[in-house]
C-alpha cells in the first residue's frame, strides 16, 4: 500500500484581530489526493488515501494558497539555469523562469540569438560557452532521440562539481540511466516531466501535474537547497507536484500518453472530417487527432523506442481490437447461420407470415387422375382473360 503524505505549510500572514500576541501562526493543512492512472479531484475533507499500487511512495501536493511561502526560501538568490535545447518547449518554459527572476542561459543547434536578445536571455552558440558560466542547473530540453548525443558532448569539466542536471523528457528511465552513466558522482540528478506543453499550458500551469524524481541529490547540502528551489518554480505556478519513481512514471505514461498518441496517429490515417451532424464525442476524436499529429513523429517514435512498456501496450491494443472484432463478427455469424441453415426469418420480420402464391401452388393428382406421364406435368398457369376489342362505330 502506498501512503500519500500530508504536507504542512506555515502561513506568512496573520490576522491581529483573531490571533493573540506571542502565538505562532496557524498551520494550513493541505489535502491529499490519490494518484492512479488519472488524478482525482481535490477533496477538502479528505486527509489521506491508501490505494493498492506499487510500494513506491507517491506524494502529491495540492496547494490551497499559492501565497504561502516557506521561510527557508524567502531570501534565496535567483538560480542561474542553463537550457540546452532551446526549441518550442525551451522557449515555452523560459517565460516562467524569467518572470520569477531567475537568470537564464541558452544554447541550441539552431540560432535563437535574436529571440534571446529580445527576452533578456544570454545565448551561446555552443554548449562550451554556456558551461563556462557555471550555472547552478542544466535543464535538458532537447528531443528524446538527440538526448544521448547532446549530453555526451557537454564539457562536464567546466561545470561546478555540484551542478544539478534535470530533463523534461516524456520518458524517464532512459535519461536517468544516461545521467548515471555519464555524470560524475558529485553531480545532482533530478528527472522531471511537466505533463503539459505550449498548448495545454499556454494560459496557466495551475493544477497541471509535474512529475519528478530526485535520483541523486546530496541531502542537507547546498545542492539539495538549489534542487528544491528549482522544483519550487513549478510549485509556485500551481502545478500538482507528484514525486514518482522513473519506473512507475514510464509504466503509467505507456498506458496513457503513448496510447493517446497511438490512437491519434491511427485516426489520422482515416482522414476524418467534421460533418453537419458531428457529435461531441466525434469532435473530441478530431481534436485528439489534431493534437497528436501536431507533434513530430520523432516525438512519437521516442515514446515508443525509449519506453520499455510501449511494446506491451501495442500488443494490448492489438488484442483489444481483435476481441471487439470477434464479438461483432461472432454475433453476425450466429444471425446468418439461423437465416441460412435453420431458415429463421430475419429479425423484425418474424411476425409476418410467408405468403405463398396460389398461382405457383401445385399438388400431384390422385391415383384416379393419373393416366399417363403427362398427368404429372405441372399445369400451365391460367391466362388472364382479355377483354375483347370493341370495334369503333363508323363515323
Amino acid at each position: 500500500m502506498a501512503s500519500f503524505h500530508i504536507c504542512h505549510y506555515k502561513s506568512t500572514f496573520q490576522s491581529k484581530a483573531h490571533s493573540p500576541p506571542n502565538q505562532s501562526p496557524p498551520s494550513i493543512l493541505t489535502s491529499q489526493v490519490a494518484l492512479i492512472s488519472k488524478y482525482t479531484p481535490y477533496k477538502p475533507n479528505c486527509t489521506k488515501f491508501n490505494i493498492s499500487i506499487r510500494p513506491k511512495h507517491t506524494q502529491i501536493y495540492n496547494h490551497v494558497d499559492q501565497s504561502i511561502e516557506s521561510s527557508s526560501t524567502a531570501h534565496e538568490s535567483p538560480l542561474t539555469i542553463g537550457i540546452v535545447g532551446f526549441g518550442n518547449f525551451g522557449q515555452f518554459i523560459v517565460k516562467v523562469l524569467k518572470r520569477q527572476g531567475h537568470n537564464v542561459l541558452a544554447t541550441s543547434r539552431s540560432d535563437y540569438s535574436d529571440y534571446c536578445q529580445q527576452h533578456g536571455i544570454e545565448y551561446f552558440r555552443d554548449v562550451d560557452g554556456l558551461c563556462s558560466q557555471q550555472p547552478d542547473a542544466i535543464l535538458v530540453c532537447c528531443s528524446i532521440l538527440s538526448t544521448e548525443s547532446v549530453i555526451r558532448k557537454i564539457p562536464i569539466h567546466k561545470l561546478k562539481p555540484n551542478t544539478i542536471f534535470a530533463d523534461v523528457l516524456s520518458v524517464k528511465l532512459f535519461p536517468r540511466n544516461l545521467f548515471l552513466e555519464v555524470l560524475p558522482p558529485g553531480f545532482g540528478i533530478v528527472c522531471t516531466h511537466p505533463m503539459f506543453g505550449p498548448e495545454s499550458g499556454k494560459h496557466s500551469w495551475a493544477g497541471l501535474p509535474f512529475v519528478y524524481d530526485k535520483v541523486r541529490i546530496t541531502e542537507n547540502s547546498i545542492q539539495e537547497q538549489k534542487c528544491n528551489q528549482l522544483l519550487s518554480i513549478f510549485e509556485k505556478e500551481g502545478c500538482l507536484m507528484v514525486e514518482m519513481s522513473c519506473e512507475e512514471h514510464d509504466r503509467h505514461a505507456a498506458g496513457s500518453q503513448f496510447i493517446t498518441h497511438t490512437i491519434g496517429r491511427i485516426l489520422s490515417h482515416l482522414n476524418l472530417e467534421s460533418t453537419p451532424i458531428s457529435t461531441k464525442g466525434y469532435e473530441t476524436l478530431l481534436q485528439l487527432t489534431e493534437n497528436t499529429v501536431s507533434d513530430s513523429f520523432d516525438l512519437y517514435y521516442g515514446l515508443f523506442m525509449y519506453n520499455v512498456n510501449a511494446t506491451g501496450q501495442i500488443e494490448n491494443l492489438d488484442r483489444a481490437l481483435e476481441t471487439v472484432k470477434q464479438k461483432l463478427f461472432g454475433r453476425l455469424h450466429d444471425i446468418l447461420r439461423k437465416q441460412i441453415v435453420e431458415r429463421v426469418p430475419m429479425q423484425g420480420l418474424a411476425h409476418k407470415k410467408r405468403e405463398v402464391s396460389t398461382s405457383t401452388a401445385y399438388f400431384l393428382p390422385n391415383t384416379h387422375g393419373i393416366k399417363d406421364l403427362n398427368s404429372l406435368a405441372m399445369p400451365s398457369p391460367p391466362r388472364e382473360r382479355k377483354e375483347e376489342a370493341v370495334p369503333l362505330a363508323p363515323d
